[in-house]
């Protein structure tokens, strides 16, 4: 697995990090998916209040679909289904999801499914090594809200027989997809500004480290300038994982003066470095899409669908190419605005229109194409994001519960 490289042997220059760099593209030629969903977790009788890893860990059962449990630094739960074919990945964990939903609903707990939380500040709970150090490297307002606030939907796929091709889909395909799920536009109790939220705290945190990759034909020497130019948030995992101070040094710097790492830099150290930094879309051998906000639990399987039609159906791909291409690098504007821009909304629904004609050549069950259509209609035809739903609810004065729409099943 790319990015867990353990040699300890030197990287002296460029041609050392691009070597890793071709790596990252080298994954396997299938058409397997992953999704890591990210999930806010409230309590229903006081949704302003914390609530702790220890209170969701001991609400837990046991996941009959396979699903990894995990945390973000703000008690965020994670759930990562094992990689498979479209259909059975959201098989498997659309039955962890449930029953997960179903447990919290015992204790009194709320699995809430959106982008950057509306009501609480930020409040990490994690401590390890690698959170104090991004804490000081990011700085505030956006470093704690990121780590604390935000939650995404990761879509992970093979890079097929043609990685370049499939970077370039999940690269210039992001804005528009960012702004059709865009599901986070509060703070706070109030309207952010933006429709995808969380997108902005992105946007607004480290560039060297956040901005998306610009390549000219070469994703991988791309790659390996973005990880020289990085800002260094910790030397490695060697020697407990010792943190280098916040400072303007980059990894590239650090191969010049390896006193500033107090060491020279290992394949280890890279390896480590490169899961450091956070691009929209990021390489481990496998794809990475990472600018999708968090959806209701029963609302993320439509966002996995579209996104997964539009990487592996060539087909869909160029409709989809076609249509978006103006705004393949407006990643701020799709934050934003969401679907609210009548020309980024027309882009949106060519797009999803493609996904549905795809999904049954990728084995997508009837009942999923019909759930793509459905959201079609309802949010992109009409040019509202997820996000204009939660701003109409808060205007009405609905409590928690009601903005999600939320319904646990008996």
């Amino acid at each position: 697995m790319i990015g867990t490289e353990k040699s300890d042997a030197r990287v002296r220059d460029l041609a050392d990090v691009e070597g890793f760099a071709q790596r990252c593209f080298q994954g396997t030629p299938g058409d397997r998916i992953g999704v890591e969903l990210e999930f806010l977790v409230f309590d229903r009788a006081e949704p302003s209040r914390q609530v702790t890893v220890a209170q969701i860990t001991a609400a837990l059962p046991p996941l009959r679909g396979g699903s990894a449990v995990t945390f973000e630094p703000g008690g965020q739960l994670e759930l990562s289904g094992p990689p498979g074919p479209l259909p059975r990945t959201l098989s498997d964990l659309a039955t962890d999801v449930d029953t997960v939903r179903r447990a919290l609903n015992d204790d009194g707990l709320l699995l809430a499914g959106m982008g950057l939380d509306p009501l609480r500040p930020p409040l990490r709970q994690l401590r390890e090594p690698r959170y104090e150090a991004m804490a000081e490297l990011l700085g505030v307002p956006y470093g704690p809200m990121m780590m604390c606030l935000t939650a995404s939907i990761q879509v992970n796929l093979d890079f097929g027989a043609r990685p370049a091709t499939r970077w370039e889909r999940a690269n210039r395909l992001g804005p528009v997809l960012n702004a059709a799920f865009a599901n986070s536009p509060m703070v706070g109790s109030r309207p952010c500004g933006w429709m995808s939220g969380r997108q902005a705290v992105w946007l607004h945190l480290d560039p060297t480290r956040t901005r998306p990759l610009v390549w000219d034909g070469d994703p991988a020497a791309a790659w390996a300038k973005y990880l020289m130019n990085a800002r260094l948030m910790m030397a490695g995992e060697k020697e407990a994982r010792r943190r280098t101070p916040p400072s303007r040094a980059t990894f590239g710097d650090w191969l010049s003066d390896p006193a500033l790492g107090g060491r020279e830099a290992t394949a280890r150290d890279l390896a480590y470095h490169a899961t450091t930094v956070f691009p929209p879309v990021r390489p481990r051998g496998w794809l990475e899409i990472r600018y999708l906000d968090a959806l209701h639990p029963t609302m993320w399987p439509v966002c996995v669908a579209v996104t997964s039609a539009l990487m592996l159906d060539d087909r869909a791909a160029d409709t989809a190419l076609s249509s978006a291409e103006p705004f393949a690098d407006r990643w701020w504007q799709a934050a934003h605005m969401g679907l609210e821009d009548a020309r980024l909304r027309k882009a949106a629904e060519d797009c999803f229109r493609a996904a549905a004609e795809a999904l049954p050549r990728l084995g997508a069950r009837p009942g999923l194409v019909a759930d793509v259509e459905a959201f079609t209609d309802r949010h992109v035809a009409a040019g509202r994001s997820p996000a204009a739903d939660l701003l109409r609810a808060l205007e009405s004065g609905s409590d928690l519960p009601a903005w999600l729409g939320e319904e646990v099943p008996a």
